[in-house]
């Protein structure tokens, strides 16, 4: 793991964590950690906050990661190419898009995978909403779009009931990096982000704290 300092946000029955800049494979390792520990009750449900330094991943659905570019001119370009094992196809991070990462015990929610999906998605719209964008649903593809482009991806891992991995929401980073991807698998799609529709640049440690309220409000169990 990084150096990073953590910064809890808010102590509620759901553990926010600001945890700033990291490496995609130092957060991966922290969720995993985080993962075995909620499982095993020694702590609560955590939702970490991060941003990534350039990173395409590729999800277990082989026929959705679809690279644009050679994973070897990405890696001279500096941006890691990673294969994890989280729903969904390809997808891209980078400095400006935010990162959720939440760390729940379903049963404590008492709502299942594709009900935990939507409630993923409706934090994101409320964030958006906040931010002055409108944005909606598409039955069957999961993530968060403004017709027609997509602006938050969703990838979720469950093991022994804890989720793992989440969503990515694009506030002002440099699209440029789906150039190299087919997003999720899906041809044709376009990314957007908050800045792009609105012309205003959000600096991501001002959208941390309407997240976290949003979480807190939600989710409050």
């Amino acid at each position: 793991m990084s150096d990073t300092i953590k910064i809890q946000l808010h102590k509620t029955p759901f553990d926010i964590v600001d945890c700033g800049v990291m490496q995609y494979q130092d957060a991966l390792k922290m969720q995993k950690d985080a993962a075995e520990k909620r499982a095993s009750n020694e702590i609560s449900n955590t939702v970490f906050l991060v941003e990534h330094e350039p990173v395409i991943t590729l999800g277990a659905r082989e026929s959705e990661n679809k690279l644009v570019t050679s994973a070897e001119l990405l890696n001279d370009s500096g941006v890691d190419v990673v294969d994890i094992r989280r729903g969904g196809g390809s997808t891209a991070h980078n400095k400006g898009q935010l990162v959720i990462y939440p760390i729940v015990d379903l049963r404590s929610m008492k709502i299942g995978i594709n009900e935990y999906i939507r409630a993923l998605e409706s934090v994101g719209i409320e964030l958006l909403e906040k931010l002055g964008v409108d944005s909606t649903r598409k039955k069957g593809l999961p993530g968060i779009w403004v017709d027609p482009e997509k602006i938050a991806s969703i990838g979720v891992r469950v093991s022994r009931g804890v989720t793992y991995h989440g969503m990515a929401i694009n506030i002002s980073n440099d699209l440029s990096i789906f150039d190299n991807i087919v997003p999720c698998g899906l041809d044709g799609v376009i990314m957007t982000s908050v800045e792009k529709i609105t012309s205003k640049h959000w600096d991501i440690e001002d959208v941390k704290p309407i997240l976290s309220k949003i979480i807190s409000s939600r989710w409050a169990v």
